[in-house]
């Protein structure tokens, strides 16, 4: 048996231990360790039980990346992300990693929040060999698309938001339905001067939610009077978005409701309403029902995705599971609450 030296175990280490370790220890060969801990390969079960025995006595554990190598698959899947201080966004990178991790995968996180340093770490990640791009409700610059076209050799899938980008597989909450129902709720509540809030601006990646939005009112004799840019998903930006359209002098109306793009924005717009005493002047509808949404303090109407089925069809489609270049768009569920 291969012992620690008196050294390494004061030290509280040792070296690590190989396959040509386990090999002298089970008097095998080298090979036949490895096709021991290969899945399928030719080995007798007496020659897998001396392997095995040998490798728990030492501790041995395959080496993954080694075998990567060889096969060509390192099972590392990169999940991109940007706006990190949406709590929906924590949600999603909770689900999908846990999904990956039960089918086998190691998820790598992939910040391109920084300005500058998206294209290279894209480009860090290919390097490393990973085995399939998603997207977690990125909004995709046009460096971002450039760079994923030149990137076919592995599965790019966009989660939570459309696109046309070719090669990119879309998966995502029918936001265009969403958008549409949004727009017959607050119908139904008689609201004549409807107002939209949104977030980034992106020509590459779109929630489709403004275009339901807007087609459903129209569908009712209304429109959207008033789009507001917040510029990003945070919820002092829908503050400051709402506060300084409710202080800025104008000729018109102001308007009586507003579908805020997401939940974080419509908490903002809240907040602003809350702090000008207009809660119950404007009804506001947000869009993800994070758990906040539920607070008695905000009791937020909104539209929740369907999370767990998103994960699972876009996994399905990162395994080959599912043949298809057309957006998969699933239908969520729209949560009333006091807000509107």
């Amino acid at each position: 048996m291969i012992k620690k030296s008196k050294n390494e175990s004061e030290m509280g280490y040792s070296n690590k231990v190989t396959a040509s370790d386990v090999a002298k220890q089970a008097g095998v060969s080298k090979w036949t360790v490895s096709r021991a801990f290969s899945q399928g390969a030719s080995i007798s079960t007496k020659a897998r039980e001396k392997v095995l025995k040998a490798a728990t006595e030492l501790g041995y554990r395959p080496n993954l990346l080694a075998r990567s190598l060889t096969i060509r698959k390192t099972r590392l899947i990169g999940l991109v992300v940007d706006e990190m201080d949406n709590p929906n966004l924590l949600q999603l990178i909770k689900e999908t990693s846990l999904k990956l991790q039960q089918r086998g995968y190691l998820s790598v996180l992939i910040n391109i929040s920084e300005h500058g340093e998206q294209e290279k770490q894209i480009s860090l990640a290919d390097q490393f060999q990973i085995d399939g791009l998603i997207f977690l409700g990125t909004t995709l610059t046009e460096a971002l698309v450039d760079l994923a076209q030149t990137i076919q050799h592995i599965p790019l899938i966009v989660l939570c938001r459309n696109s046309d980008i070719p090669h990119i597989q879309v998966v995502s909450t029918d936001g265009y339905g969403a958008g549409k129902q949004i727009a017959a709720l607050l119908a139904k509540q008689g609201y004549q001067r409807i107002g939209y809030m949104t977030g980034p601006i992106s020509e590459s990646t779109q929630l489709n939610r403004l275009e339901g939005f807007r087609d459903g009112l129209a569908e009712l004799d209304l429109k959207v009077e008033v789009i507001l840019e917040a510029g990003h998903y945070g919820r002092t930006a829908g503050f400051n978005t709402l506060n300084q359209y409710l202080a800025t002098p104008s000729d018109r109306q102001p308007i009586e409701a507003l579908f805020c793009e997401n939940d974080v924005l419509a908490l903002g717009a809240l907040d602003a309403l809350h702090r000008k005493s207009h809660a119950d002047r404007i009804g506001i509808v947000g869009f993800d029902d994070i758990d906040e949404a539920s607070s008695p303090y905000y009791a937020l109407t909104t539209y929740q995705q369907p999370l767990k089925q998103l994960v699972d069809e876009a996994i399905r489609c990162l395994d080959g599971e599912r043949e298809t270049s057309r957006p998969l768009l699933l239908p969520g569920e729209l949560i009333i609450r006091q807000s509107h």
